[in-house]
């Protein structure tokens, strides 16, 4: 199984982005998705997840101004991410809980650069 992230880049303060985060290979099943994410020099935090259920979980930093989304058909997770701030500058990581031959497994994606600067 791999998870490919795309969707970052260079935003100014106030503007939007949407983050995607697909699956691919053998999976039978996906159970929560999510996204964290890591600035430089800083732990790395749970910014927003989503059950199968489609129930959902926002970080206090980021409610009210991301959304997380899910496609099961496509195996994805999306972040749509609107009044950026330079402090949501980071890399954006995505999981995927994945159910496959019996087996759970947390699946993570490269990484994806979020830089708000005017």
């Amino acid at each position: 199984v791999q998870l490919q992230a795309s969707g970052g880049g260079l935003v100014q303060p106030g503007g939007s982005l949407r983050l995607s985060c697909a699956a691919s290979g053998s999976i039978f099943s996906i159970n929560d998705m999510g996204w964290s994410r890591q600035a430089p020099g800083k732990q790395r935090e749970l910014v927003a997840t989503i059950t199968s259920g489609g129930y959902t979980y926002y970080a206090g930093s980021v409610k009210g101004r991301f959304t997380i989304s899910r496609d099961n058909a496509k195996n994805t997770v999306y972040l749509q991410m609107n009044s950026l701030k330079p402090e949501d500058t980071a890399v954006y990581y995505c999981n995927q809980v994945i159910n496959d031959k019996g087996f759970r497994r947390t699946y993570w994606g490269q990484g994806t650069q979020v830089t708000v600067s005017s």
